[in-house]
């Protein structure tokens, strides 16, 4: 077993509920933890044998664009390519975050994170 994990992946995307958040976009992070099997890439140094994390940054970068209003369900889109495109992950977690959101006060960033294992 072991865990791979991709940290601060940057998007601009058009996520929201207010009709501006999806004509100007925001600035995003997406944060991915993963369980696989990694024992045979880790004597092999071959990349078919693991999981291929620009694969992962391609999945999210595709589903960062496609507009949502909730970041839950950008979350759960992320999830679902995942465990669809890469049959070794067995469990996921993902975290998405809009930077600087709209609601009326000073706030960094609010975060969603979701969590699966396959079925």
């Amino acid at each position: 077993m072991g865990v791979i994990k991709l940290t601060n992946i940057r998007t601009h995307a058009h996520h929201g509920c207010l009709a501006e958040e999806s004509i100007i976009g925001s600035e995003y992070r997406v944060d991915i933890s993963l369980k696989s099997d990694l024992k045979k890439a880790s004597v092999s140094d071959n990349l078919t044998d693991t999981v291929d994390y620009v694969h992962i940054n391609h999945i999210v970068k595709e589903e960062m664009n496609v507009p949502s209003k909730l970041l839950e369900h950008v979350a759960k889109r992320i999830i679902d390519r995942v465990f669809e495109e890469l049959q070794s992950v067995y469990k996921i977690k993902v975290a998405v975050s809009k930077i600087n959101p709209p609601i009326g006060g000073d706030v960094e960033m609010v975060t969603v994170v979701l969590g699966s294992k396959r079925s």
